[in-house]
C-alpha cells in the first residue's frame, strides 16, 4: 500500500469510545407489521418471528406481537389512526419501551408516531444497523457499518432536532421578523459534517477496495468460491467443516459480517480460495448493500457461489428467492451456483428424499456433523474445474506422467501389467491434455 493509500485509510478514524455503543436503555418492545391482502397468516407470522429473532439479538424482549391488514401505509404515520391508538394503550399497560416497525419507516413517520401517540419507534433497519454495529470488529466492517449508519441518518435529521425546537418554542417572531430554531440552524450544521463523514469513509472503503483488487490480482490463478446464503444457515460451520479455519460459529443473526478466505485443495491437486461471507436478509437495507460493497466484491469476483440453505427452517424457499434476489442487486446472479441444503440432522429422512427429488442438482449435507461433505466436493470438483473421470494406460517409458498424475489428479485405482500402467483418474478440464493419447476412448466416463 502506498503513502496516498495510508493517508486515505488515515483521513478518517473511528475512535474507539466513540464506536463502543453505549447499552441500549430499550429493553422490552412491541413489534408490529402492516400486511396486504396477498400476505397469509402465516406469512406475517413467519416474518414477525423473524423481527423478533433480530431483536433478541439485539438485546431487546418482546412483550407482544401486532399485525394491521392495509393494501398501503398511511403516509404520516405508516399504521391507521385506530390501530395507533389502541397499540399505545396496551404497550402503556405492559409497559413496553419501544415500538418496533417491521419495514423502514420514512424520515417523519417515526417522529409523528412518537409525537401524536407518546410512542417511542424504531424500525427494522435501525435493528438491523444495531446488530451490525455491535457485531462489527475489523476497521473494514466498522467503516461500512459506519458509512450505513450514516446514510440512514442523514434524511433523518429533522426528526432529532425538532423534539428540541419544540422545546425551545422552535421559529420564533422577533419584531414581526421569523427566525430560524435552533434545531434547524443545527440541522445545517449536522448534515455538513454527516456528508463529509460519508466522503472520508467513502474514500477510505475505496482504498480498501483496491488493496482487494490488488490481492485478487496476486492470485487470479486460483478459482474463488463464495459462501452465501440467508444469516444463520451455517455457513460459517461449513465454511469451519471444509478448511479447519476456527471462524466463531454462533447461534445468532449476523455473527459473521467481515469475509474471511482460506485455501482449499481439492482432491486434484487444484488449489482454490474459499470465501466466507456476510449473510444476507429479506428486506436487506439498502444501506447496507451499498455500504458493503467491498465485502460483497468477494461475491462478484466468485468463479462459484455455494449457495447454503437451512433445510430445517419451513421458509427456506422463500429464503433461497431472497438470497437470489440481493445477488440479483449486487450483479452476482449470473455466476454457476450449487444449492447446498443444510442440517439435514434436523429433519427427517423422508423429507430429505422428497427434497432430493424436487432439487435433483442440490446436495444435501449437515456441515456440523460432516455429513455428506465428500459429495459437496466432487460437485464443487466437477462444476469448478470439469472433472472426468478417465482410464488410462500409460507406457512404462513415462512413468513421470504417473508419478504427475498423483500430483495433480485423484487417483481411483493403478494397475502394474505387462502392456503398461493401466489408471484410473479423477481429473481436471485444465489438465486433461496431458493425458489425452493415453485415454481408453471405450471407458472414458463422465463424473
Amino acid at each position: 500500500m502506498n503513502n496516498e493509500e495510508y493517508k486515505a485509510l488515515d483521513e478518517f478514524e473511528l475512535e474507539p469510545e466513540n464506536w463502543e455503543q453505549a447499552e441500549r436503555t430499550e429493553k422490552t418492545a412491541f413489534l408490529a407489521a402492516l400486511a396486504n391482502s396477498r400476505e397469509t397468516d402465516k406469512d406475517i407470522k413467519e416474518s414477525l418471528n423473524e423481527l423478533e429473532r433480530l431483536a433478541e439479538t439485539a438485546g431487546i424482549q418482546v412483550l407482544g406481537t401486532y399485525h394491521q391488514r392495509r393494501n398501503a401505509p398511511e403516509r404520516g404515520t405508516y399504521f391507521g389512526k385506530g390501530f395507533l391508538t389502541e397499540l399505545s394503550r396496551k404497550m402503556m399497560q405492559a409497559q413496553a419501551d419501544i415500538l418496533i416497525v417491521n419495514d423502514e419507516l420514512g424520515p417523519s413517520q417515526a417522529y409523528n408516531i412518537e409525537r401524536d401517540y407518546q410512542i417511542k419507534v424504531m424500525d427494522r433497519t435501525e435493528v438491523i444497523l444495531d446488530i451490525f454495529h455491535k457485531h462489527a470488529k475489523t476497521r473494514e466492517s466498522k467503516l461500512q457499518v459506519h458509512l450505513a449508519e450514516l446514510e440512514y441518518q442523514l434524511p433523518r435529521l429533522k426528526r432529532m432536532w425538532e423534539h428540541f425546537d419544540k422545546e425551545r418554542g422552535g421559529v420564533r417572531n422577533t419584531g414581526g421578523t421569523a427566525t430560524r430554531g435552533m434545531g434547524e440552524k443545527q440541522i445545517e450544521i449536522d448534515r455538513r459534517l454527516i456528508k463529509d463523514k460519508i466522503r472520508k469513509i467513502n474514500k477510505a472503503i475505496e482504498t480498501i477496495q483496491h488493496q482487494k483488487e490488488t490481492q485478487r490480482k496476486q492470485r487470479e490463478k486460483a478459482k474463488k468460491i463464495c459462501l452465501v446464503g440467508y444469516t444463520n444457515a451455517g455457513k460459517s460451520t461449513l465454511f469451519n467443516q471444509l478448511t479447519n479455519a476456527g471462524v466463531l460459529v454462533e447461534d445468532k443473526l449476523f455473527a459473521t459480517l467481515d469475509s474471511t478466505s482460506r485455501q482449499l485443495k481439492l482432491s486434484t491437486g487444484n488449489p482454490v480460495v474459499l470465501s466466507d461471507t456476510v449473510g444476507f436478509i429479506s428486506k436487506l437495507p439498502h444501506h447496507l448493500i451499498a455500504s458493503f460493497k467491498a465485502t460483497l466484491m468477494e461475491v462478484q469476483d466468485a468463479n462459484l457461489l455455494l449457495h447454503i440453505v437451512d433445510v430445517s427452517d419451513e421458509r427456506f424457499e422463500y429464503y433461497i428467492q431472497q438470497v437470489n434476489s440481493v445477488l440479483q442487486q449486487i450483479g452476482a446472479e449470473t455466476i454457476p451456483q450449487i444449492l447446498v441444503f443444510n442440517k439435514i440432522d434436523n429433519v427427517d429422512s423422508i423429507l430429505v428424499s422428497l427434497l432430493e427429488s424436487r432439487f435433483p442438482e442440490g446436495v444435501f449435507i449437515s456441515a456440523i456433523q460432516g455429513i455428506n461433505i465428500d459429495k459437496l466436493l466432487a460437485k464443487m470438483e466437477e462444476i469448478l474445474l470439469g472433472n472426468r473421470i478417465l482410464q488410462l494406460k500409460i507406457p512404462y517409458d513415462k512413468t513421470a506422467l504417473v508419478s504427475k498424475m498423483h500430483d495433480i489428479a485423484e487417483i481411483i485405482s493403478e494397475d502394474y501389467k505387462e502392456d503398461g500402467i493401466y489408471l484410473k483418474v479423477e481429473i481436471s478440464r485444465d489438465d486433461r491434455f496431458l493425458v489425452e493419447d493415453y485415454v481408453l476412448e471405450n471407458e472414458e466416463g463422465k463424473n
